[in-house]
């Protein structure tokens, strides 16, 4: 009889599954235990005995966890809190919610990239190279994401957006197969991670399968992004604007010609500019988003598997701009036998990407300016015309990346052994093609194919020890091999002989000229051949690391770590390619040492960490020693050298000069923390202190003019963050029906320079001024003091007046104040004011449970950060914006829309030669400080009510949501958020939008 309900169980546990679950396993022990026959039975005893095996892992897997913990204070953020904001991006999912991560949204549209710096940028962010040396490092499953290398800017003239598809790669994270964010900011938790992991490190684990049970999840929503009420303004109107500068400083009041007033205001009778103002109809729209996410769970301790499927579309609220993501995700975790497992993990997605259709994107994307001196129409007639043109054309943007990993795990008692092959690889498309009608004539065809790929081997052994049960040892050892490589090709060409011929099927000359068969691709018979233009170039880094890391802890009162990193990269130049790395981390549990006795603390942990980590060089050319850049071009091709037309060979400058021994990069960082859990764990708190020491860095100085060059890279550039983090968590009220929770994350952070190449004091960069002792993120300006009003207010020192580089002040200048007293307006007189970053930043979230209902609110806020209005300053700068044929002349239709307060500007003189509304003057800074309502939601948890009528599912949470619901700033321009990496609001951010949401999260 015993055995027919042995055989009847397994056929039970084989129809089920191949290998059994744990609720199968169980169900069927206690079946077994039961029967009063039942003594002993070899099979039961291997399963059960595997479970303990199991279990005994993962308290060991808890055990290190807590002294890690302890080591290191990390705060995580519920996922499903962070699912319910309808985010296509990590970026947007993780803003405001963690202390000192600070997350940068310079536009509302879809699929931007958005840039992330965790406690202060490392170093002066004065270009593309700078903000991208400057990311954190995000790790999914252990695999180190690469990102889009920014060498492609090499070739533009233009660093607005790189070449490609310019896609955020980040979008291709669904939160909602993440089971844990945790940020890791100071090197007692990121020396693992090595040079990569140096400016923090955002970890990201995916949701697996334990084993336990099965389970189907379905998580979707459906959104409404609503349009912005914006004020227009037409042609009239901005002819009174300037009439007021016309009564003050002419004659008569009136333009001529001479003044060159442009034609598409000089006749106010002219209903297409001086007629209706509808263009918003065309350019704003109420859009639709929507997500799902289906989740697959099933298998046992065995064999476990989670497979996901997801689609997420999200449209702009502005010029018809959107993303869709079709994302796949699996993972599998077998153990053949009970000490070996295999895990693996495979992350696809598929972006396509509708851009915006501004001018300046498309103008920078062309190289090529076509009659500026007509801006487009406020009619929505006339605009539509244009839209039609623009149609005619396509601008195909799509992306595909991948991650993924296999591992092997071989527990041998305490000693285990890990090896993993990792894989994370991207390539991005753009095809893109202009009609003659928008371009005079003059078609345009381009055709771009990039990719990014990062393959790494990562090898680790570990063994723990434990001695008379109060001393707990964990000896790691790690090695690690990473290879990136950076690619791409990019050709454009004007006047194609159709306009359905794509840049990358151009019909060539089947011959060479030497009679070959061979295709001869520069001879391009559908392009001519003097309009097109090729490029091809890569870049690669190779980075290999050995480290060995020891834990220790003293009867759960003491916590002591110790790592050492040998890195080696080939972008280190050869005499030094190889950086160690030694870090160090302690803790006290003062709870168990001297609160024992105090019962309304639960814990409390103080804890320091000190270390040193290298910092790797982006770009391979500082590892060759002196080479150089193209910088002689012509019809404005960067890369390419010629003369007259002509391509020759000729000795590039552009890059500078890098000469030989330049040593690693490195950080030195102090972080000391405290953390607290007080009344029956119903608080807690932690505080850290940091100070994050670079130290030399590489910066292009200003030299070597006399022999052609440019700057010259030299390292030696040292610079101090500085700062506090602050995350306080509390249920303020628990009773039987209502809970209150409610956390808040601060940081605080200043920067300093501390040292320059060459025992520098001081250096100028384009339009930004680094001073030792200063901080690096302020701006550069003349102090404003109002206008001149009259000549006789003009200073006069020795008979001269006061003036601006050379030029005398008169009436309706600006009063500039003249800081060194010297008579003269100039680069002396600029101060420093103000911070591109914020001085102080974080988030506010609170939860309310009654019964079933869920109400949620998450306050975002930045304050101590600075602005440069630089859209208000070309609006009243408009003297020197008409009749160019450039990049500043340049309108996009939102010129037609009022935005700032224009009474607080002093009406000066707009045709002075001193340029009175300059943007390098503190007229223009404005106190960018604000407080955002960022999310507003509203959830019922039907799985409780289900299960009154016995109805089993799991989890069913239904909610809606309002997201980017008010701002409260001083800030007069369009949003204080958008603003790019060098503190200036341009105007071309697009609005992020209020969006409106109803979602439904269930499991099965």
């Amino acid at each position: 009889m015993r055995y027919l309900w042995v055989c009847c169980g397994f056929f039970a546990m084989l129809t089920l599954n191949v290998l059994p679950c744990n609720a199968t396993i169980v169900k069927l022990y206690t079946s077994l235990k039961n029967r009063p026959f039942i003594r002993q039975d070899t099979t039961k005893v291997r399963i059960v005995s595997e479970r303990d095996s199991l279990r005994k892992d993962s308290l060991e897997k808890i055990k290190q966890k807590t002294l890690y913990s302890k080591l290191v204070g990390t705060v995580q953020k519920d996922t499903r809190d962070l699912s319910l904001f309808p985010a296509i991006s990590l970026q947007q999912n993780l803003k405001g919610n963690y202390a000192g991560l600070y997350v940068q949204e310079t536009t509302g549209e879809p699929g931007t990239i958005q840039n992330m710096f965790l406690r202060g940028a490392p170093t002066p962010l004065l270009s593309k190279r700078d903000v991208y040396s400057s990311q954190p490092l995000v790790v999914l499953d252990g695999i180190p994401l690469v990102g889009e290398h920014p060498f492609a800017f090499d070739l533009q003239q233009y660093d607005f957006n790189r070449i490609g598809p310019a896609t955020n790669l980040l979008t291709g994270i669904d939160i909602n197969n993440i089971a844990s964010v945790e940020v890791l900011k100071d090197l007692a938790s990121t020396a693992v991670y090595g040079p990569r992991g140096v400016n923090g490190v955002i970890l990201l684990k995916s949701k697996t399968s334990d084993g336990t049970n099965r389970s189907i999840s379905f998580n979707s929503y459906i959104g409404l992004v609503q349009k912005p009420t914006v004020n227009t303004i037409n042609g009239k109107y901005e002819n009174e604007f300037r009439q007021r500068f016309y009564d003050i400083y002419t004659t008569n009041g009136r333009y001529s010609d001479d003044e060159q007033y442009p034609v598409y205001l000089s006749d106010s009778l002219n209903n297409v500019y001086s007629g209706k103002s509808d263009w918003t109809d065309l350019y704003y729209k109420n859009a639709l988003i929507y997500g799902v996410n289906l989740g697959l769970t099933g298998g046992s301790d065995r064999a476990s598997f989670r497979f996901s499927l997801g689609n997420t579309k999200s449209e702009g609220v502005a010029d018809g701009a959107g993303l869709d993501r079709y994302s796949a995700m699996f993972n599998i975790n077998m153990r053949p036998v009970k000490w070996l497992l295999f895990s693996a993990m495979i992350n696809g997605n598929r972006l396509n990407r509708t851009r915006n259709r501004n001018l300046r994107d498309r103008f920078t994307q062309l190289n090529y300016f076509p009659d500026l001196s007509a801006p487009l129409a406020p009619n929505k007639e006339y605009y539509g015309n244009y839209l039609a043109q623009y149609d005619k054309g396509f601008d195909d943007n799509k992306t595909n990346s991948i991650q993924g990993y296999a591992r092997l795990l071989a527990t041998l008692g305490k000693f285990k052994i890990s090896s993993t092959f990792n894989v994370d690889y991207n390539e991005g498309y753009r095809d893109v093609f202009y009609a003659r009608t928008l371009l005079q004539g003059t078609s345009y065809a381009s055709n771009y194919y990039g990719f990014n790929q990062r393959l790494m081997i990562d090898n680790k052994a570990t063994y723990d020890l434990n001695i008379n049960t109060v001393h707990d040892f964990h000896f790691e050892l790690g090695q690690s091999t990473m290879w990136d490589l950076y690619k791409y090709s990019n050709a454009y060409a004007y006047k194609g002989a159709n306009d359905y011929i794509k840049i990358n099927l151009l019909d060539s000359d089947p011959k060479l000229p030497n009679g070959s068969d061979n295709p001869n691709y520069l001879v391009p018979t559908a392009f001519p051949r003097e309009l097109t233009y090729r490029f091809l170039d890569k870049t690669q880094d190779n980075l290999v690391s050995f480290y060995g890391k020891v834990n220790y802890s003293f009867s759960d009162k003491y916590f002591l770590s110790g790592t050492l990193r040998l890195d080696g990269s080939s972008n280190a130049q050869p005499t030094t390619r190889w950086f160690y790395s030694p870090v160090l981390s302690a803790a006290w549990n003062i709870k168990n040492e001297l609160l024992k006795d105090f019962k309304s603390i639960d814990d409390a942990v103080l804890r320091a960490s000190v270390g040193r980590m290298g910092r790797t060089f982006t770009y391979d050319n500082y590892a060759q020693g002196p080479q150089y850049t193209a910088t002689v071009g012509y019809t404005g091709n960067l890369t390419v050298p010629g003369y007259n037309a002509i391509g020759v060979l000729t000795r590039p400058y552009s890059f500078g000069w890098v000469g030989y021994h330049v040593p690693w990069s490195y950080s030195d960082q102090l972080n000391i923390g405290l953390d607290v859990s007080m009344l029956k764990n119903r608080l807690h708190a932690s505080l850290d202190f940091y100070t994050k020491a670079e130290k030399n860095q590489l910066i292009g100085i200003p030299s070597y003019a006399e022999y052609g060059y440019r700057q010259s890279i030299e390292s030696g550039l040292d610079m101090t963050n500085t700062g506090l983090d602050l995350t306080i968590s509390t249920l303020v009220i628990s009773n039987a029906k209502f809970k209150w929770n409610s956390a808040l994350n601060v940081n605080h952070n200043i920067n300093k320079l501390n040292a320059l190449p060459r025992g520098l004091n001081e250096i100028v960069i384009g339009n930004r001024f680094l001073k030792v002792g200063q901080p690096v993120d302020q701006y550069w300006l003349l102090e404003n003091e109002g206008i001149y009003t009259a000549n006789s207010q003009v200073p006069v020192v020795n008979g001269q007046p006061l003036k601006y580089n050379g030029q005398a002040l008169k009436a309706g200048d600006p009063r500039w104040k003249d800081q060194n007293g010297d008579n003269i307006i100039d680069e002396k007189d600029k101060v420093l004011k103000g911070h591109i970053m914020p001085l102080l930043s974080g988030g506010f979230d609170n939860s309310f449970s009654y019964a079933n209902w869920t109400l949620g609110t998450n306050l975002y806020f930045n304050l101590g950060r600075k602005i440069i209005n630089q859209e208000m300053a070309n609006r009243f700068d408009f003297v020197n914006r008409e009749g160019n044929t450039d990049l500043s002349s340049v309108k996009e239709i939102t010129f037609w829309e009022k935005r700032g307060d224009y009474s607080k500007y002093p009406l000066y003189n707009p045709w002075s030669t001193v340029i009175p509304y300059r943007v390098d003057q503190d007229l223009f800074l404005e106190n960018a400080s604000f407080l955002k309502l960022r999310s507003v939601s509203l959830g019922y948890d039907l799985a409780k009510v289900l299960k009154r009528n016995n109805i089993k599912i799991k989890k069913i949470f239904v909610y809606g949501s309002v997201n980017n619901v008010f701002t409260v700033t001083p800030y007069t321009g369009q949003d204080p958020e958008l603003v790019n990496y060098d503190g200036v609001d341009t105007g071309y951010g697009q609005p992020i939008p209020r969006t409106y949401t109803l979602g439904i999260k269930m499991e099965l």
